[in-house]
């Protein structure tokens, strides 16, 4: 939050708020009370010389009246009156004749004047009004206001003569003008006085205001701990007690929501299923790493981008299909070289009034329920297929002797043998079967002996050498020295007998069968040969899967039940050791497996 400056601050605003109505206030009391001052002064100053002039009116009247027949009598008694008055405002007075307008007498020291008609416009209004006329005008010589007055003097109703008397009235705007001057002092000491009250108040109602302005800001870093003072009862101070108030509810609150919060990354994280979270629009707000991970993008690249961009459904989906879409939807990533399934559920996110804001999408790694459904179909298909062929020959044999063949004493011993064969075919079929189905229910127990792995290896090999009907020879590079291994003869001797009737079912005439034994420091590795026609290439890891046969036609004319080489890898790994092929085609194929060794323990035996 940007720092306020101090002119756009509260406190500048209201202490000149206050200063300015403190102005107002002062400049309208100054204004009414000078006018009203020089009003009253002027009226004062008029007063005492209208009340002079009545006295000096008085006077005159009395002269004229008795004097009125004695001419030079009169000028020199009004010369005395006149010269007697005392006003020092008063710079001078002229008696004037009311009919002629000529002037009879005056104050100043200028007497030419006298017996001279009289030119000044305010007499000749007074002598036409019969009245008193004054008025103020600047003197061109000292640049002070001057007040002149023409007052008539009547004698039984008739005006007889004029007054006309010229007073100095500047002294009266000087004291309005000195008055002036201190209220201007006053106003200015009142403004400072005034301003030093107002930031001192403008402090008490502020500062709170700034507290809570620094809280505010504090609160939005996510500090709560701080609270603002409470200086009183007032409005200030209730607003800063329900602040703190807020605060306490709003550190509960955000206590309560961090709490939610990291619950629900601890959940989205440990989830092994992914999550991800989109606004109203579509795109993507939040992702865990589980969903990250089984769509192979990074959480930051993915944020904002169209959910359907990142689930690669663009093409066959919109948004807003995805809001209504009740079932799950199968996103199949699987590559050339692996499967890689996913199952996507939807959730809609929105409020009581059904406003949506948002969609969840809940992902499942379903490659390997999908590979093991696969698997279990195609399991059911090859079972019913591997029992329907000996099945079907048996019924047509058995029709066959049942409609008659039975008599024919060549062609009856036929077909009971191929019966009986047909018949110990399935046998070994379910007992394959059964012997898969307790491996991988995990019941089955191996009960280990230590044996002289090169004895009965060659053992195994006899047994086979002995009992072989082709022209294949055996080739055994095995070691001279004593090898001892932990094993169930048993299901080894079933492993190698796999092996073994796989090798010569497809070596040719005249071929041969390799037997190798090498030692390794915490293994050894046997390997069986062969000179047959060999698998491609593609199809070599599949060998090890339940019922694949590479040449489907030969091996069922061979007995194969397409199981051996797959009860093999089981017995192997129950060992702890592994089992793989390679081949060439038209050159044969090798298989090799590994048993755990440990050359002291064979030390203890030997």
């Amino acid at each position: 939050m940007k720092k306020v400056k101090f002119f756009q601050s509260i406190h500048f605003k209201f202490v000149l708020i206050y200063i300015l109505l403190i102005i107002v206030a002062m400049e309208i009391i100054g204004v009414y009370f000078i006018n009203k001052l020089e009003n009253q002064l002027e009226t004062n100053f008029k007063k005492s010389i209208y009340d002079q002039v009545d006295v000096l009116e008085y006077s005159i009247q009395n002269l004229l009246t008795k004097k009125q027949n004695q001419a030079d009598d009169v000028t020199v008694e009004v010369r005395k009156v006149l010269a007697d008055f005392n006003n020092s405002d008063v710079s001078e007075i002229r008696l004037i004749d009311g009919r002629s307008g000529v002037i009879m007498g005056t104050s100043s020291n200028n007497q030419e004047i006298v017996g001279q008609k009289t030119t000044e416009d305010i007499i000749k209004r007074a002598i036409a009004v019969n009245q008193r006329e004054d008025k103020i005008y600047m003197d061109k010589q000292t640049g002070e206001r001057m007040w002149v007055l023409a007052s008539p003097i009547k004698s039984n109703g008739e005006v007889i003569g004029f007054i006309y008397l010229v007073a100095k009235i500047e002294k009266v705007y000087r004291q309005v003008q000195a008055i002036n001057q201190i209220f201007m002092t006053g106003t200015v000491i009142a403004m400072m006085i005034t301003a030093l009250l107002g930031i001192i108040i403008a402090r008490t109602i502020s500062r709170p205001i700034a507290d809570m302005r620094k809280q505010a800001m504090a609160m939005a870093r996510g500090d709560f701990a701080r609270k603002v003072k409470v200086k009183g009862n007032d409005e200030i101070g209730q607003l800063a007690y329900s602040f703190n108030h807020m605060t306490k509810k709003l550190q509960e609150a955000q206590a309560s929501t961090e709490g939610e919060r990291r619950k629900l990354d601890s959940i989205l994280t440990h989830m092994t299923d992914g999550v991800i979270a989109t606004d109203r629009r579509g795109r993507v707000i939040l992702i865990n790493e589980p969903a990250a991970d089984m769509l192979d993008v990074s959480r930051e690249t993915v944020l904002s981008q169209p959910l359907i961009s990142i689930l690669k459904i663009e093409k066959e989906h919109q948004f807003e299909d995805l809001l209504t879409e009740q079932d799950s939807l199968i996103l199949d990533f699987s590559t050339d070289e692996e499967p890689y399934i996913l199952r996507a559920n939807f959730s809609v996110i929105q409020n009581e009034a059904g406003f949506v804001s948002g969609l969840i999408t809940v992902l499942h790694d379903v490659t390997e329920q999908e590979k093991i459904d696969m698997e279990r179909r195609e399991f059911v298909a090859n079972v019913s297929h591997e029992l329907r062929t000996p099945l079907t020959t048996m019924r047509s044999y058995l029709e066959a002797l049942t409609d008659g063949a039975w008599k024919d004493g060549k062609i009856a011993p036929q077909f009971l043998n191929v019966t009986q064969n047909e018949t110990e075919r399935m046998i070994r079929l379910v007992n394959d079967l059964l012997k898969l189905s307790k491996m991988d229910s995990k019941d089955e127990r191996l009960n280990k002996e230590w044996v002289n792995f090169i004895v009965f290896f060659n053992h195994v090999i006899d047994r086979f050498e002995v009992a072989k009907q082709q022209n294949v020879t055996f080739k055994r590079k095995l070691p001279k020295t004593e090898i001892f291994v932990e094993i169930d003869e048993d299901k080894l001797t079933q492993v190698l007998y796999n092996v073994i009737s796989n090798a010569l079912k497809y070596s040719p005439e005249g071929g041969q069968i390799t037997f190798k034994v090498k030692e390794f420091d915490d293994k050894i590795e046997v390997s069986i040969s062969d000179q047959g026609v060999g698998i491609p290439k593609e199809n070599v890891k599949k060998i090890f899967e339940r019922f694949y046969r590479v040449d489907k036609a030969r091996s069922r004319k061979l007995g194969g039940t397409g199981l051996g080489l797959a009860i093999a890898k089981e017995i192997v790994n129950l060992h702890g050791g592994n089992i793989w092929a390679s081949s060439k085609e038209g050159k044969g194929t090798t298989i090799y497996f590994t048993l755990p060794y440990e050359p002291a323990q064979e030390d203890e035996w030997s």
